[in-house]
């Protein structure tokens, strides 16, 4: 079973490449405070189609470079509807 992950786009000035964002939130084993942590994954996007900003699904794949051990699988939500949907709250 390959793992799934859900994160953010950092970065997309790479051709076929793309940064991703995790985040993680667990409470410390010994003092029980909340720390909030980040895994930093280099994905492959074949058709250039996830930009910055993007919360993305990705998958483990072979590697496919130096850096790059993901695959994208689709895209959860664009930017443009995050921005959308806040300034809809706020406004």
């Amino acid at each position: 079973m390959r793992k799934r992950l859900t994160g953010v786009v950092t970065s997309d000035k790479m051709n076929k490449s793309r940064r991703v964002e995790v985040a993680r939130v667990y409470r410390h084993p010994k003092y029980g405070k909340t720390v909030r942590r980040r895994i930093v994954c280099h994905m492959h996007d074949e058709n250039n189609e996830s930009r910055t900003g993007d919360l993305v699904e990705i998958i483990e794949s072979r590697p496919l470079s130096k850096l790059k051990r993901w695959s994208l699988v689709k895209i959860v939500q664009t930017a443009a509807q995050a921005a959308g949907s806040s300034a809809e709250v706020s406004g």
